[in-house]
């Protein structure tokens, strides 16, 4: 779609959907979730509740290029979107929140709070992670069972013809690298934050015989998103998704969230600056495990898949962890409107 009818296609949206305003409310931070199952307040909470309970988020706000309304706090300056689950959700949200006339998001701190799945041998449920790098999954696949018999997955890059391997000049590049100045300050801010931990969770961490973070209690730490739209589960897919993640970084990233959104809102943001309506070195990627990417020995992928995952202490540490994040942007507002933090 032509950008400028884009533009146009919003802002008519918009102008029926609600008063006009006198001029743009300036934003200092964008929390992004990505579903919430009921209500905004009141009943079993997902990724977004306790946000907008926790952070007054009382403004509802409609949104028709979305799949929900905002919220919003009384002095306009923190706003929550939920995007919708999925690529084909996520950056359509995205992009029709950045070309949204009635916010100035030029200065904006966007951060993604969301629940992923978490590769064992980083870290356990419950484990928040800061990343420096999100790394999509646009790729040739052959079906494991035709694949060569020296290959361990039928996954490759386009362009190329074998795994693990990046031709000269890919096709797309599926590397998305954040600021990573700015994730490390984040982390400094919450490394010493005690994620709470439960007997569900002390229960996961039995039997992971070989993957010693596996079985130790959650903590904050580094580590990448790998955003797919397709739900991958199992040992030989959290191989390749471990692979793939140091293959796009040149071995400096780390595989440790898998989701199904963060790759299409990095690329929203990056065109989104590249028409001055966002800085994306501002975006900062919070991901917290709420299940295993792959089975514990002797249980099969399709009993782990099947298994029920641990949620609601997932949203409990995102909003936990995140938000001291959130605080320490809006407090020092003066200092970092100009000056990003970390660098």
């Amino acid at each position: 779609m032509n950008l400028r009818f884009l533009w146009v296609a919003v802002v008519c949206l918009v102008a029926v959907a609600m008063p006009a305003q006198e001029k743009p409310w300036p934003v200092k931070v964008v929390i992004v979730t990505t579903f919430e199952p009921g209500a905004d307040t009141g009943d079993v909470p997902g990724e977004f509740q306790y946000w907008v309970e926790r952070e007054h988020l009382d403004e509802v706000v409609p949104f028709p290029g979305g799949v929900r309304a905002l919220r919003l706090n009384k002095t306009h300056d923190v706003l929550g979107i939920v995007t919708g689950m999925t690529l084909a959700n996520a950056g359509p949200s995205m992009m029709a929140l950045g070309l949204d006339p009635r916010f100035d998001l030029s200065h904006a701190y966007f951060l993604v709070a969301g629940i992923a799945g978490v590769d064992p041998k980083v870290g356990s449920i419950g484990t928040a992670a800061w990343a420096s790098y999100v790394v999509g999954d646009v790729s040739r696949q052959i079906d494991s069972r035709e694949v060569p018999a020296d290959w361990p997955y039928g996954l490759f890059v386009i362009g190329s013809h074998a795994p693990n391997v990046l031709p000269a000049q890919p096709m797309t590049s599926d590397l998305y690298e954040l600021n990573g100045k700015l994730a490390h300050w984040a982390f400094l801010q919450t490394k010493d934050i005690a994620i709470p931990d439960t007997d569900a969770m002390r229960q996961s961490r039995t039997g992971w015989t070989g993957y010693p973070n596996a079985g130790m209690p959650p903590v904050v730490l580094e580590g990448d998103s790998f955003a797919s739209d397709t739900y991958w589960h199992g040992k030989v897919m959290n191989g390749y998704a471990e692979d793939w993640v140091k293959m796009w970084t040149g071995g400096r990233g780390r595989f440790a969230m898998t989701n199904m959104e963060d790759s299409a809102i990095a690329e929203a943001m990056r065109r989104l600056d590249g028409m001055h309506r966002v800085d994306a070195k501002r975006l900062m990627v919070l991901r917290v495990g709420s299940n295993y990417s792959m089975p514990r020995p002797g249980v099969t992928a399709l009993e782990s898949v099947s298994a029920p995952y641990i949620k609601s202490t997932a949203f409990e540490s995102t909003w936990l962890v995140g938000s001291k994040v959130v605080h320490e942007l809006v407090s020092q507002w003066d200092t970092c409107r100009e000056h990003i933090p970390g660098e």
